[in-house]
């Protein structure tokens, strides 16, 4: 018996996804307490340094060419290749005086003869950066509830914010988990979800607005159950083109992770990521959520009456 995604019931196992859902919060919430984030020098301090030649470069060349410089290769965090070998992205803890980077580079060009592109950030510009990562993500979730709640209700805009903010947590908890490198491409990469993730729950709620009006013409109330139902119906009606939207991304951010540099590897993988539980949270999470909220409300209204 095959599967049909326009005939299941995404609302009579809704206390299930609940229940996995907040198994999930919870074990992300304690990823991070106990593993962390491993935050890139963007966000922290330290300097890159990017080394590019005609010809395949080794580690023990570009170990060679740091301590030529006058620097220790104990000092070295990190070397990652790219492009076949022929690009090496080393990053050190330290921030660099200008003497360090004036060396570095007479040192590199003396060997590859190609002057490197050198960025350092210090420990304060680390911490703006981050601040401001922060106020980026609440300030678009803060814009999302107006935008739904103008356009549809509130109860619509706090559904949605909390599957964001589900999205996003999965998102920081599969980089804590396999602890990789978190740099600025990873806050587009969440802002980037965000709105793909809202794009497919506002589908599914403007049709679950539309069948609502259609059962209320007149002035009838609707009973919790057949409220229900208008949600089911309306996750099914928008499901085929939820699915085919985020699959025909996730072929493009799948080919950007095989086939792209290394500096947006991080970037790829969190929208693969993100991608599938923005799905997730919009058929089984934002939906169920209005639901529940909005069957207590009527509650409220019987008892008034």
């Amino acid at each position: 018996m095959s599967f049909n995604p326009t005939k299941f019931d995404y609302v009579k196992h809704r206390k299930i996804y609940f229940a996995i859902t907040i198994a999930l919060v919870i074990v992300s919430v304690l990823l991070l307490s106990f593993r962390g984030l491993n935050l890139g020098i963007d966000f922290t301090q330290g300097t890159r340094v990017e080394i590019s030649s005609e010809n395949q470069i080794k580690e023990a060349d570009v170990r060679s060419v740091i301590e030529d410089a006058g620097i220790d290769a104990e000092e070295i965090d990190g070397i990652q290749f790219a492009q076949g070998g022929k690009l090496a992205n080393v990053t050190f803890v330290g921030e660099f005086s200008q003497e360090q980077i004036s060396e570095i580079k007479q040192s590199v060009e003396a060997e590859y003869k190609k002057e490197p592109s050198i960025s350092t950030v210090s420990a304060q510009v680390g911490r703006e950066i981050a601040r401001n990562a922060i106020y980026a993500v609440l300030l678009a979730s803060l814009g999302i509830v107006i935008y739904v709640s103008f356009r549809f209700q509130p109860l619509y805009g706090i559904a949605t914010v909390l599957a964001l903010l589900h999205d996003a947590l999965m998102i920081i908890a599969f980089f804590s988990l396999f602890q990789i490198e978190v740099n600025l491409y990873f806050i587009a990469a969440v802002l980037t979800i965000i709105g793909y993730s809202v794009n497919d729950t506002i589908v599914t709620f403007d049709r679950v607005r539309e069948n609502l009006g259609l059962a209320e013409k007149g002035g009838r109330k609707v009973s919790f159950d057949e409220l229900a139902h208008i949600v089911n119906e309306s996750i099914q009606q928008t499901i085929i083109r939820s699915i085919n939207t985020v699959v025909t991304v996730i072929m493009t951010a799948a080919a950007l992770y095989i086939f792209g540099s290394e500096a947006i590897r991080g970037f790829s993988l969190a929208l693969l990521v993100g991608l599938i539980m923005g799905m997730y949270s919009s058929i089984f999470i934002a939906a169920q959520l209005w639901l529940v909220m909005k069957g207590r409300t009527l509650g409220r209204t019987k008892r008034a009456s």
